[in-house]
């Protein structure tokens, strides 16, 4: 018969294999929280709170826009005199978000990037045009080409919209000329921002990651990298390492 085999009582975790099990579970637990490493921040509160309210805005105004132009909505939604002054107070109040924005430091330093195009920026649209979906030949700091044209678009769109808007509101302003220029810009740049925004929330349909960002405020590190290589996620290079990383990745 066989002796059976001796127990050994299990070694206590020395000090150091201790320390070191605790910290690589603080280090699981920091991952996991908004604030931990794998995420970075890409939108402050105030910059959230711009997005909400303008979306919020320009939806209200485009959809009472619709119901004025088109005779099924009309029909359906009735009340043409509340529709008209909807249209008229979101139309004009559009903008205020921004402008109150401007107060709040982050947002102002996306509005630079947002107004910088560089070699990357060029690179990024020549691949666009040619549908050339490889990673290496569309290089972007922390916004892409794409989403720098769209901002400037609807930006300049908005203010011809309003300035138009305000020429068929206040009749006594101008002459019927003016009027009646201003409603032929006023109503295609309208079915135009129309289309814009169908593509804008297609492409955030298309990207979890970038809803989550507008929605916390962060996104994970490597979505970060692989969507926006030149874009420097912590915040103590600024922007003059984007562009200085977008001039030397640029090599046409």
């Amino acid at each position: 018969m066989t002796p059976p085999p001796e127990r050994t009582a299990a070694r206590p975790p020395r000090d150091g294999e201790r320390d070191g099990g605790r910290a690589a579970e603080r280090d699981e637990e920091r991952a996991g929280q908004p604030g931990g490493g794998s995420r970075v921040l890409r939108f402050s509160p105030a910059e959230r709170w711009i997005h909400r309210t303008t979306a919020l805005l320009l939806g209200a105004c485009v959809l009472s826009a619709a119901c004025l132009y088109l005779p099924a909505l009309a029909e359906l939604v009735g009340r043409r005199a509340l529709v008209v002054t909807v249209h008229e107070w979101t139309g004009i109040l559009t903008p205020l978000p921004a402008l109150l924005g401007l107060a709040s430091r982050a947002f102002r330093a996306d509005l630079t990037r947002l107004n910088r195009f560089g070699p990357h920026d060029r690179r990024w649209l020549r691949a666009a045009l040619r549908r050339d979906h490889r990673r290496q030949e569309r290089p972007a700091g922390k916004f892409n080409a794409g989403q720098k044209l769209y901002a400037g678009y609807l930006a300049g769109a908005v203010l011809v919209m309003a300035g138009t808007g305000l020429l068929m509101w206040f009749t006594g302003l101008a002459p019927l000329v003016w009027r009646t220029s201003a409603t032929f810009v006023h109503d295609w740049l309208a079915l135009a921002i129309g289309i814009v925004l169908l593509g804008h929330i297609g492409k955030a349909l298309a990207d979890p990651e970038a809803r989550r960002g507008m929605r916390t405020g962060r996104v994970e590190r490597a979505w970060a990298a692989r969507e926006h290589p030149l874009w420097r996620t912590d915040e103590s290079t600024g922007d003059a390492a984007e562009e200085d990383a977008g001039k030397t990745g640029d090599g046409h």
